[in-house]
């Protein structure tokens, strides 16, 4: 176990705003949305609940790079702060960090808002600070009540409503395990998709037993027979994204390597003075990319 790597050190430090350092320029109109405003009102009620993460410049000492929290980082210049607290990364790879947290999930925001609320905040608070009705604070308190760490654990980094988490919660531990790697594979997380798998879930694989509905019975050959689709599906997702593995690691490797690129002061200040409408190319795809501009279903 004493080699195993920590991927951060152990004690969270304030770093002087001044000193870190953003991948790529942010576009003005982030700034405007309602999540930064939701966010700037979080950081001045409540403070930086989760630290930014960031790593250690190996061009310029005293500098740092940052991983995580760009939006975080923002409301605290807002905010004219002088100091972050950071988790240090012990490894520069920070698209390998980034492509799993890049937007804020519906587990990230139920552990955030535990922490709050561990820190003293009230529910009331909480709810003015992210202009919320106290009842949603509650739902998303008791989000994950009745629901596998193994499964939270396959959905913390996927953009989730919480009546996926409603619907897991009627089916036993390892039944909620096994629709969320289905999810995954199908790479569908959508109420929808989840109740379908509630329907095909056996009756002993359910936390309480179905009440039947006069005329919607379903009979076991139909549900024999939902079962031999869904698992089609699985094989034929799980097919597909063997498939696209190799051409998923050659763009993981360009975003990586054009991310350092742009991290070259050289460089950079070469393609803007040279070839202003490549960098500006680079860096709005970069902005996408860290963007994931796929939109969750609607509540």
């Amino acid at each position: 176990m004493s080699g195993i790597k920590h991927g951060f050190e152990r004690q969270i430090i304030e770093v002087p705003i001044a000193l870190i350092r953003p991948s790529a320029p942010m576009a003005r109109r982030v700034l405007s949305t309602p999540k930064f405003r939701t966010i700037l009102s979080s950081v001045r009620e409540l403070g930086v609940i989760e630290p930014l993460a960031v790593f250690r410049s190996a061009d310029t000492e005293g500098e740092y790079h940052l991983l995580d929290g760009r939006l975080r980082l923002e409301a605290l210049k807002e905010l004219q702060r002088q100091t972050a607290p950071c988790m240090v990364s012990s490894d520069d790879e920070s698209y390998t960090f980034n492509r799993h947290i890049n937007r804020s999930t519906a587990v990230h925001d139920h552990r955030m808002i535990r922490a709050a609320l561990a820190k003293g905040a009230s529910e009331e608070r909480i709810a003015a600070t992210l202009e919320m009705d106290v009842k949603r604070v509650r739902e998303k308190i008791h989000l994950l009540d009745g629901i596998a760490p193994e499964a939270v654990s396959l959905l913390k980094d996927r953009m989730v409503i919480p009546r996926v988490f409603s619907t897991l919660k009627k089916m036993k531990p390892m039944r909620q395990i096994e629709a969320c790697e289905m999810m995954i594979a199908a790479n569908r997380f959508t109420a929808s998709y989840t109740e379908m798998l509630l329907a095909t879930t056996r009756p002993d694989a359910l936390a309480e037993p179905a009440k039947a509905k006069k005329g919607e019975q379903i009979s076991q050959e139909d549900l024999a027979r939902m079962e031999k689709e869904m698992e089609r599906l699985n094989l034929d997702s799980q097919a597909a994204e063997e498939s696209i593995g190799d051409t998923m690691l050659t763009l993981v490797v360009a975003k990586g390597f054009t991310t350092r690129l742009l991290r070259n002061e050289t460089i950079h200040e070469h393609l803007r003075r040279h070839h202003p409408d490549l960098l500006a190319t680079l860096v709005a795809t970069m902005e996408a990319i860290a963007a994931d501009s796929r939109s969750p279903e609607r509540e």
